[in-house]
């Protein structure tokens, strides 16, 4: 969630508080990548706009990035900007939040691995390289081999959620998650934290989709988003199915 708000030309866009947010004109055009065959459990890699596409500051990245090796869970976000913005104005959004991750949290670069726009755009988010598993930091405690997937907007209750935005996420989580992990099931995973809801070294069992709120005090990723986890995870099953 944002605290401080930022312009945005005549826009104003609400801040991250903790770990959240963020067509370019839609030069959309996804990193090259050498195709090969698709397990039943795993789905193909979705079209992600690069941060060379949306024009991230690299001179803002403090930190190589930090592998952790398989994804076991995926934590949906939202970023908690408004919601009317139009999604050719998404790289200026992820850009401003870049710079309020880094200059105004502390982190070593967005904290997201990656954003979902209201239109269904993926963006990749936390630098290191999108085939591979970047420790974010979007969930304290469980930012190890876990995917940061943020919805660019607010999701109060009754906020109605675009079937492009469930779509978008599904897409990124059906190729992150872990082959062989049921996107409906739960996982172990240990706390880091004792700041997250569980102590240190505690093993919790999480759903391998779940909400920022199931492992710190917080309402991201908003009712209404966190009632589409649901779909969201039958969205993964069915592009991780063989057919698909």
């Amino acid at each position: 969630m944002w605290l401080r708000r930022t312009a945005l030309g005549a826009m104003v866009v609400p801040l991250a508080v903790l770990v959240f947010r963020d067509a370019p004109v839609r030069l959309v055009a996804p990193e090259p990548v050498m195709a090969r065959p698709v397990a039943p459990s795993e789905a193909l890699r979705p079209a992600i706009v690069s941060r060379a596409d949306w024009h991230a500051d690299e001179t803002l990245v403090k930190e190589h990035a930090t592998y952790t090796g398989a994804v076991n869970a995926v934590f949906v976000h939202h970023t908690n900007h408004a919601n009317d913005y139009d999604c050719a104005d998404a790289p200026t959004m992820l850009r401003e939040m870049e710079r309020d991750h880094v200059s105004g949290e502390g982190w070593d670069d967005i904290g997201y691995n990656f954003v979902v726009d209201r239109c269904g755009t993926i963006y990749e988010g936390r630098a290191g390289g999108v085939g591979r598993s970047v420790r974010g930091a979007h969930a304290k405690g469980f930012n190890a081999h876990s995917v940061g997937v943020a919805a660019l907007g607010s999701f109060g209750p009754g906020v109605p959620v675009p079937k492009a935005l469930i779509e978008g996420i599904a897409k990124v989580g059906a190729w992150k998650l872990r082959p062989g992990t049921d996107p409906r099931s739960t996982v172990r995973m240990v706390s880091t934290n004792d700041e997250s809801l569980y102590q240190r070294g505690e093993v919790v069992h999480l759903h391998a989709v779940s909400g920022h709120r199931d492992t710190f005090q917080t309402s991201c990723p908003g009712d209404a988003l966190y009632d589409q986890l649901p779909a969201v995870r039958a969205e993964m099953v069915r592009l991780r199915a063989p057919h698909s």
